[in-house]
This record gives C-alpha cells, sequence and structure tokens, in this order.
C-alpha cells in the first residue's frame, strides 16, 4: 500500500527531475572523425589523440578517416550534406574555415551555414625564424637588416594561402617591411631551404620550428603569442620584441549543420572531458600542442573573434589561390 510519505518522495522526485536537461540519446553506431588533410600532420595528430580517448568515454568505435584533395576543401564538401543520423564530425582549422571560403570564388561549402562549431581541441602559435648565415639574433636586428638589404626580404612559408603565409605579411605590414612571400610545399622543404641558406627568413609554426632551433639549425626570434611559450621560455613574444602583434590558429571539431542540437551539446561535452584529462594533457604537451577544453558557445565566440581579425588581413592581401 502507497502511503502518503511515499507518494510525497515519488512527487519530489519527479519534479526534481523535470528540473534537469534533457540528456541526449545514447549514440548508436561508430563516430566517424574526418581529417582533411594527410596522416602525420598536426589536425591528424590532434585527431587521434582525441579519438583514442573518446570512445571509450562513449562507448562506442571512433574512427579517425583522411580524405584529403583540394587542400580540405573536398572533405567540407562532402561532409555537409552528411544525414542527421549520422555521427560524424570534421577536424578543421583556420586554412579550411576561414581562409578558402575568403579566396576561392566558390569554395563549395559556407563554414557558418553548414556547419556548427562543437568543441576547440588545441592551439598554437607562430615564429619567425632565421638560418644560421642570417647575421641577427633579435627580432628588431632583422627588421633593421632587411630594411637596408631589401633584396633579402622574402619571406618563406610552407604553403601559399596558409596561415603563416599572411601572418608573415602581418609581420611585414606592421614593421614597414616589404616582402616578397615565397610559398613551399610543406614545411619539410621550407625548412631544408632554410637551414641551407637559400631562403633568409621563414614563417612557420611554432612546434614546426622549434626541433630545429633546438638542434641550432635555425634561431626563432619571437614567437605569437600572448605569453611566452612554456616549451622554450627564453623566446620573446612578437610583442616583448617591439613588435605589438599576437595570433594563434587552432583544430577545432565541427559537425554537420544536420546533427540535432542534443547530439552537438553531448559530444561537445564528452571532448571537453577529454580535453581536461590529464593524460591528454600530458600527450598534448608532449607532442608540443596546446590543449584546449571548450563548450560549443564558447567556441562559436573564438571563431567570431577569430574572423574578424583575420579577415581583413586575408581580404588585404589580395591573395588568389
Amino acid at each position: 500500500m502507497t502511503t502518503r510519505r511515499q507518494l510525497l518522495s515519488l512527487t519530489a522526485a519527479l519534479a526534481a527531475s523535470s528540473a534537469l536537461p534533457a540528456r541526449a540519446q545514447p549514440l548508436e553506431g561508430p563516430l566517424r572523425v574526418v581529417v582533411p588533410y594527410a596522416p602525420g600532420g598536426s589536425s591528424d595528430r590532434v585527431a587521434r589523440l582525441v579519438a583514442d580517448k573518446l570512445g571509450p568515454r562513449l562507448g562506442l568505435t571512433v574512427v579517425v578517416e583522411n580524405r584529403t584533395g583540394g587542400g580540405g576543401r573536398i572533405a567540407a564538401q562532402q561532409l555537409k550534406t552528411t544525414p542527421a543520423n549520422q555521427n560524424m564530425l570534421l577536424l578543421a582549422n583556420p586554412a579550411l574555415m576561414l581562409v578558402a571560403p575568403l579566396v576561392f570564388k566558390d569554395a563549395g561549402y559556407d563554414p557558418e551555414k553548414d556547419y556548427q562549431p562543437v568543441s576547440q581541441a588545441s592551439s598554437y602559435e607562430f615564429a619567425v625564424a632565421v638560418g644560421a648565415g642570417v647575421p641577427v639574433r633579435e627580432l628588431n636586428h632583422l627588421l633593421a637588416w632587411l630594411r637596408a638589404n631589401p633584396e633579402q626580404a622574402n619571406f618563406g612559408v610552407p604553403a601559399t594561402g596558409s596561415l603563416p603565409h599572411f601572418f608573415g605579411l602581418m609581420v611585414g605590414d606592421k614593421a614597414g617591411v616589404k616582402a616578397q612571400v615565397v610559398g613551399y610545399r610543406g614545411s619539410g622543404p621550407l625548412l631544408t631551404d632554410l637551414m641551407g641558406g637559400q631562403i633568409p627568413v621563414a614563417f612557420d609554426t611554432f612546434d614546426t620550428l622549434l626541433p630545429q632551433h633546438e638542434a641550432g639549425k635555425v634561431r626563432i626570434l619571437a614567437v605569437s603569442s600572448a605569453k611566452r611559450s612554456p616549451f622554450a621560455p627564453a623566446i620573446p613574444t612578437f610583442r616583448e620584441a617591439g613588435l605589438d602583434l599576437s595570433a594563434d590558429g587552432w583544430n577545432t571539431f565541427f559537425a554537420p549543420a544536420s546533427m540535432p542540437a542534443a547530439r552537438v551539446a553531448q559530444l561537445g561535452q564528452a571532448i571537453r572531458e577529454v580535453m581536461q584529462a590529464p593524460e591528454t594533457v600530458r600527450r598534448f604537451n608532449d607532442a608540443r600542442l596546446g590543449p584546449v577544453a571548450s563548450t560549443p558557445e564558447q567556441t562559436s565566440r573564438m571563431l567570431a573573434a577569430y574572423r574578424a581579425q583575420w579577415a581583413p588581413v586575408v581580404q588585404k592581401s589580395g591573395y588568389q589561390p
């Protein structure tokens, strides 16, 4: 027989449960994380580090797929039509979600309409480095040397249209140096020419340049972060070196616009928990990557601020693929 006390307890429990946010249904089937670049790059490393811990947390298989072509645009074009009942995420960077839609007449996707942010996973900085034969050891010395030797104002970057390309232009514009940007087919050839003296100055991601700096084969003069990197605290920021600039890049998980909001929130929460785990933080630090844990809302605000900073730079450059 149900007593009045039991009825009151049941009523209170139902009221409490109704006040809680609705929980997303358990995910079914595998979760596919698409990396729009070849294996081995920073985006691929981030995807695999997260997937390794995300699968057990969600209780399902997480598969990382590398879909290359068109600088990542082919994967973005394919994923925008993903049906709502499929679990698929795109791990993208600014080159794909900011630069390409601005410089191509038709990139084949709209990053704001066709995708919704799930969670930022990492951040990285840019750096400027010179070859061992360049007679400078500080950023202000480099800028003075380039003004005195304008024929040497060649900035090597890992690819035309990349974020290091536009960051190099920002530096040149801020410093009053008219630079010629020389695009390479990746960081490997760029570093080879920088170490060999074929190019005097290079702009690339900090984690890419740091091993050669530590080996004494190149000299990093400044890093684009707001604070000095814990991986190389002796290297000043651009602001400390006298140039009022800071910039970074990111790897962020995006869901197709068709994915239900509850599932986006569920995946965002799981990725955020993975990124906060001490083991994940350690593995990211070992890879010289900056781990980030953020909600979909925080990620959306980050993207809006990022577009406001970089879109004018890309458009002012007049760059055409």
